[in-house]
């Protein structure tokens, strides 16, 4: 009779064991489904992140080609840029002590010509002489 109450012992712990192996195979098929899901969802991100880098691709292509393709500017204003630089380049020793905050500024030095009169668009010099009547407005359809 001995053989009774093991047998029952062993019997609880066999359902004990049968529920910890159903509770274990749901949260194994609990885990597998939020897997799945992951998995879905990076691949739907990765085919968005890829259809978005292959735009950008042909984007810039586009540019390229347009940049290659398009003219370049008249001579005239090529040689208006370069004497721009060139004009840079022949004053940054003058202004290169005053922007980095060791020297006056250029303008304050005595020894240098006076500036030559600016044009304005009507070929006329600006003036502040107050003698001159004032120049009219110009006139706008109404």
């Amino acid at each position: 009779m001995a053989a009774v109450p093991e047998e029952v012992q062993l019997s609880k712990k066999h359902e004990e064991i049968l529920g910890k192996r159903a509770m274990l195979l749901r949260e194994m098929e609990s885990r597998y489904e939020q897997q799945k899901t992951r998995r879905k969802h990076q691949l739907k991100q990765s085919k968005s992140a890829h259809e978005r880098n292959n735009q950008l691709l042909k984007d810039l292509q586009s540019l390229e080609e347009n940049l290659t393709s398009r003219q370049l500017p008249h001579p005239n204003i090529i040689l208006l840029e370069t004497q721009y630089w060139a004009s840079i380049e022949k004053q940054i020793p003058e202004w290169e002590s005053f922007l980095l905050g060791k020297g006056p500024h250029p303008s304050d030095s005595s020894s240098r010509p006076p500036k030559e009169q600016k044009l304005n668009v009507q070929g006329h010099t600006h003036t502040k002489d107050k003698t001159l009547p004032p120049r009219p407005l110009p006139r706008t359809v109404i």
